[in-house]
């Protein structure tokens, strides 16, 4: 994601400078236009930085480390959060940044690769009203649904929801994509006749066939929901909240994670159906 939304920025005019524990990440980006940052610390120089980083303890490190963005108390920089990260680690970062003179926006986004290279991500965005203001010019650059939901951890947590029905969502087309090829159905003629039914929808339309051809093309990581929907369960189990559904669908991932498929695309899911069938 930190690859597809830099090139977005570089393509409507940004300044972009970057900075990953991978060399060969930045590499590709400088080659684009991009320059390069040694440290983290470095990159808040610009002002407004993006983080987009796989857990919580990541991003801890990346901001509060010793060479992180804020090391060096960069007074009035803009940390724009756009991880998968859990509500209550957000409030946590965005206080001890706010200690340092920083502020601290919240933004996961939907959209996956795709959305950030055509700039059609959908944000849901928490923080201070004038902190997102103050991001609001870049974010607008990378979506075109830009939602500001309340306080720190807001953005957060209807991310959560969101993965809700969308991990649920995939748990629904993959049994579904097995009873299609089951049938000896072709899929597409399947979609067409879903389409403008009940069960319509924008992932039914994206979704429906690649999982029913096992079209592994990356749009998202199965190990990534895997997290989301073990951070949506975690915070439900907080506020004595039951989700039954989430907790079969992330056993049905998690079986796909320990089966090898962790770093694959969600259409891994079908990998379940055809093995255990």
């Amino acid at each position: 994601m930190g690859s597809a939304i830099t090139r977005r920025l570089l393509a409507t005019g940004h300044a972009v400078r970057v900075h990953d524990i991978r060399g060969e990440a930045v590499g590709e980006l400088v080659a684009e236009g991009a320059a390069a940052a040694d440290t983290a610390a470095e990159v808040a120089g610009a002002g407004r930085v993006i983080l987009s980083l796989n857990s919580p303890q990541i991003v801890e490190r990346a901001v509060f480390g010793a060479r992180g963005l804020l090391a060096e108390r960069a007074y009035g920089v803009v940390v724009i959060d756009m991880s998968s990260i859990d509500p209550g680690r957000t409030r946590e970062y965005a206080a001890r940044a706010r200690e340092l003179g920083a502020r601290w926006v919240d933004a996961p986004l939907s959209g996956g690769a795709p959305g950030a290279l055509n700039g059609t991500l959908t944000l849901m965005v928490g923080g201070e009203a004038k902190d997102v203001e103050a991001a609001t010019p870049v974010l607008r650059a990378l979506a075109t649904g830009i939602t500001h939901l309340g306080p720190s951890g807001s953005g957060q947590l209807v991310k959560l929801v969101n993965q809700v029905l969308v991990g649920c969502t995939f748990a629904a087309l993959a049994e579904s994509a097995a009873l299609v090829r089951a049938a000896g159905l072709e899929p597409e003629h399947v979609l067409g006749a879903l389409v403008g039914g009940r069960a319509d929808s924008a992932v039914l339309r994206e979704f429906f066939t690649k999982f029913a051809e096992l079209d592994l093309t990356p749009t998202g990581r199965l190990r990534n929901m895997v997290k989301d929907l073990e951070s949506a369960r975690d915070y439900a189990r907080s506020a004595d909240i039951p989700l039954p559904i989430t907790s079969a669908v992330s056993e049905l991932h998690r079986w796909a994670v320990a089966a090898g498929h962790g770093d694959a695309d969600n259409a891994a899911l079908m990998h379940y159906y055809r093995e255990t069938a």
